[in-house]
């Protein structure tokens, strides 16, 4: 993207912009750091850059201890090579691969080891392996710093296999002891806190108020700032379950991350699809400069994903020809009907939401006395089967042409519900729903066509067109009512 001589003058700048797309290492100190790193800037001689942490790490360098590498935001790409190293690196970070390793991820992402390999390379500048390792590493770096978890089990949340190969390599790659980074006085807790880095600006206020509008009672809740869910996360035969807390830092470019104690083995997976949810790893500069005069009035404006894809599908059909609010409630029927009730903290959170087999296997009639439609108990139970069998993988990473033509093959579901949950469930930037009740008002249209031929500049940017669309006409009324759309 820009030479050594530009990403030396956004380090000389500390430029948030370019937080993630690079790392700079030092060769007087062995340290690498994120372009804004408050560390005294060192001279132009003695830095090397890398697009990875994992590939400064793999040339004898060790993270600087103030800017901490781990916290820096990913990258959200959009053509097909980057997009694709950017999936198996995502499914990387979120955890030990199942059996079959690099081998079963490449047949899951519709492509060859070996092209895996190179594709994955040439992004990121090390092996899989290597990064992983990596990530490893950097994960556990975050848990020694940021939680009072015992250090048996940072290592076996982070993924090693044992706490000797952990204490060995961290020592090695990183020349401290675990213990090191404890910080003094801290007590333990019932929770792990973690941070979570974007690239500014991050309007907050209108992807809260659209996770507000659409949570499930009893799974979600807004709380002025504080966005809160309930949480089910399978590793292999065991499930996990507990309750998360998200809410933005003053002063700061993260987002403050609260998971209940619960969840310490499946942390890497919950950051990750957190990041997912907030669209932490967008890059509002690139967005801005395809949407032009159209990002003006939300500048930075996110595209909410899904913290679990098959839930937003669900929330999806229900919202099929009835208004948001509706959709909302006959969700809520089915978590509290169909889900594993929870004990939490707080009020508002009761249940996690049934699993995929769990709502394939209910009686259609226990559905139907939820005031659910015939046809929609037949569409969701067809694709909750699709989901549970594997067929239908809902995460971002999944090849999208594939998974947009296995959506519409399913019975009820059409273009728009297909599109929209490429936009959510599988993060697709390009996405564009041409037939939404509200993307048409905005654009003062009536053709999906014509909608779509308007849409041609913003690519491949278009989900966040459709935000700022879907935001433009929030701002000219008060209410929330999108008519037949029930997004």
């Amino acid at each position: 993207m820009f030479d050594d001589d530009v990403r030396y003058r956004a380090l000389s700048a500390r430029d948030p912009r370019f937080d993630g797309h690079f790392f700079v290492a030092v060769t007087s100190t062995g340290v690498y750091c994120r372009p804004v790193c408050p560390a005294r800037v060192p001279r132009r001689e003695n830095c090397r850059f890398y697009p990875s942490a994992a590939a400064a790490e793999a040339h004898g360098y060790r993270p600087c201890l103030r800017c901490r590498p781990e916290l820096a935001p990913g990258h959200a790409s959009v053509d097909a090579r980057g997009r694709l190293a950017r999936a198996a690196a995502a499914r990387l970070e979120a955890g030990p691969l199942d059996e079959g390793g690099l081998a079963a991820l490449a047949v899951e992402l519709g492509v060859t080891d070996r092209h895996l390999r190179r594709v994955f390379r040439d992004q990121y500048g090390v092996t899989p392996v290597a990064y992983a390792q990596t990530r490893r590493l950097l994960l556990a770096k975050q848990l020694l710093t940021d939680t009072r978890l015992p250090v048996t089990e940072v290592a076996l949340a982070a993924g090693f296999g044992s706490l000797r190969r952990f204490n060995a390599l961290f020592q090695q790659r990183y020349r401290l002891k675990p213990s090191s980074l404890r910080r003094r006085g801290a007590r333990p807790t019932d929770t792990l806190t973690f941070l979570l880095a974007y690239r500014p600006p991050y309007p907050w206020a209108p992807l809260a108020d659209f996770l507000g509008q659409r949570a499930i009672a009893g799974v979600e809740h807004l709380d002025g700032d504080v966005y809160r869910r309930t949480v089910a996360l399978r590793r292999g035969e065991r499930l996990h379950r507990g309750w998360l807390a998200v809410t933005p830092v003053a002063g700061k470019d993260q987002l403050r991350v609260t998971l209940s104690a619960s969840l310490a083995a499946v942390v890497p997976e919950v950051l990750t699809r957190l990041r997912w949810l907030f669209d932490l790893d967008c890059q509002p500069e690139e967005v801005a400069g395809a949407l032009g005069e159209l990002a003006q009035g939300w500048p930075g404006l996110r595209v909410p994903g899904a913290f679990d894809g098959f839930e937003a599908a669900v929330r999806a059909v229900l919202g099929q020809q009835i208004t948001v609010r509706a959709a909302q409630t006959l969700a809520g029927r089915v978590a509290s009907r169909l889900g594993e009730p929870l004990d939490t903290p707080f009020p508002e959170l009761t249940h996690t939401f049934p699993e995929a087999a769990t709502v394939a296997d209910a009686d259609p009639e226990a559905l139907g006395k939820l005031g659910i439609l015939r046809a929609r108990v037949g569409a969701i139970q067809a694709l909750a089967r699709a989901c549970a069998d594997g067929g239908l993988v809902l995460a971002p990473g999944a090849p999208v042409d594939a998974t947009l033509e296995r959506l519409r093959a399913l019975p009820g579901i059409g273009d728009w519900t297909a599109q929209y949950l490429a936009l959510r469930a599988l993060s697709w930037p390009d996405a564009f729903p041409a037939s939404d009740y509200g993307v048409l008002k905005a654009l003062n249209e009536r053709s999906p066509a014509r909608a779509r031929r308007r849409a041609e500049g913003w690519r491949p940017w278009r989900a966040y067109a459709v935000l700022h669309l879907w935001q433009r006409l929030a701002d000219q009324s008060a209410s929330q009512a999108t008519g037949g759309a029930g997004r």
